[in-house]
């Protein structure tokens, strides 16, 4: 019998690189190895409408079991792989057990970084939003006037105190960085969203660092900031930022410096091993990119699937985002890295704008908020390699089709 494709990791870009195999017609062996119980699940609504509890467990699913049964993907569940061996072709499972491999992909995502024990990170009642179990585990503690703290103000963190506010919590955010979002957006896009979360009570506190979290009982009952002052504390959400899983890929000899390094194809420094997803270091438009994105994980692994059957050409992304808070849908194309100047544009409607980022003259990236027709022509200009002029563009009585036409 041949040896199997075997992919390590049971999430979003798994199910992506199975399927795709399979409308392109692989029909040999493929194995699925995964530590989680569920099988391959969306992660985003995680953070939203799950923990909420508006979106059923069984709608988070990318696809039902009873696909995998009938594509014949052999999916292992509530496995978790030990150590690869690549110079045999060979995954160990952690009871010792070894399997072997034609190619091997690793999906191995990301993991939330964490509060050290010593400041109080392991007290109960203290979280990070990264799977199912996270989700799960966060859900009954989100009680109307129970006080929240969030530690970080990303999407992640923000996504979390728009729920919690909308259940009637108090919400307070902390930010070690001058403004919210600051890794990750210009500062029009922070002061929108600054005022749109004070707008429903939310407390943001910038420039404000954790010193350390306090507790009674092995329970967090206060967070004491750098600055001294004591925040009272029944439920604190860790969201300051994820880190690659590439340990497996590390202690393998393969190849790893923030992520696992690949090339244009998602091969890394060993012939038979791929990589796609969270993990995944590439080089894109001559520097090193991690892409944290479904967008991503969905695209990169549909072409490492390609790539197993044949092709040679190199992977080449057309980055998207959104962010779900309140009433609001952030929608994002392009990346914004490096962006020199930005363009705020109002939208037609109130409450409505987008933020269009340039690099040298060059638009990069936007940011739109409630402005789906922005963000459409937006990522269109930027997948056809446009431009536009930034006095016209910041005119909210220009016509966007015609800037764009």
């Amino acid at each position: 019998m041949r040896e199997p494709i075997v992919i390590v990791g049971a999430g979003q870009a798994s199910a992506s690189c199975a399927a795709k195999l399979r409308s392109l017609g692989y029909d040999g062996p493929l194995v699925i190895i995964g530590a989680e119980k569920a099988a391959p699940y969306q992660r985003p609504p995680l953070s939203k409408k799950y923990v909420s509890g508006e979106l059923a467990l069984e709608r988070l699913f990318v696809r039902p079991l009873s696909w995998y049964e009938e594509e014949k993907i052999d999916l292992r569940l509530e496995t978790r792989v030990a150590a690869l061996h690549p110079a045999a072709h060979e995954v160990e499972l952690a009871d010792g057990s070894r399997l072997k491999y034609r190619d091997l992909v690793l999906t191995t995502g990301s993991r939330p970084r964490r509060l050290p024990a010593a400041i109080g990170g392991d007290l109960a009642g203290v979280f990070t939003v990264r799977d199912l179990a996270d989700a799960d585990a966060i859900a009954p503690t989100l009680k109307a006037g129970a006080k929240l703290l969030v530690i970080g103000g990303g999407y992640i963190g923000l996504e979390a105190a728009a729920v919690a506010a909308q259940k009637g919590l108090q919400v307070t955010v902390i930010e070690m960085a001058d403004r919210i979002l600051q890794r990750v957006a210009a500062a029009p896009t922070s002061d929108f969203f600054r005022a749109l979360h004070q707008s429903h009570g939310v407390t943001i506190r910038e420039k404000t660092g954790l010193a350390k979290l306090v507790g009674a009982d092995g329970r967090v009952t206060g967070a004491e900031l750098a600055d001294g002052s004591l925040l009272p504390v029944d439920v604190a959400i860790v969201g300051i930022g994820i880190l690659p899983n590439d340990d497996l890929a590390k202690e393998a000899g393969i190849a790893v410096d923030g992520g696992i390094l690949v090339d244009g194809q998602g091969r890394t420094s060993d012939a038979h091993v791929f990589a796609a997803g969270d993990c995944a270091n590439f080089l894109w438009r001559g520097e090193r990119t991690r892409l944290e994105s479904v967008q991503n994980a969905i695209d990169q692994a549909e072409h490492v699937a390609a790539v197993l059957l044949g092709e040679t050409k190199d992977y080449d992304p057309k980055p998207w985002f959104w962010s779900d808070q309140y009433d609001i849908k952030l929608q994002i194309a392009g990346l914004n890295r490096g962006y020199d100047s930005t363009v705020l544009r109002p939208g037609k409607r109130p409450g409505t704008q987008s933020i269009w980022y340039f690099k040298g003259g060059r638009l990069v990236a936007i940011d739109a908020m409630n402005d789906a027709l922005a963000y459409a022509l937006g990522k269109k200009a930027l997948e056809a390699g446009m431009t536009a002029d930034p006095p016209v563009l910041a005119d909210p009585q220009s016509d966007l089709k015609t800037i764009f036409g």
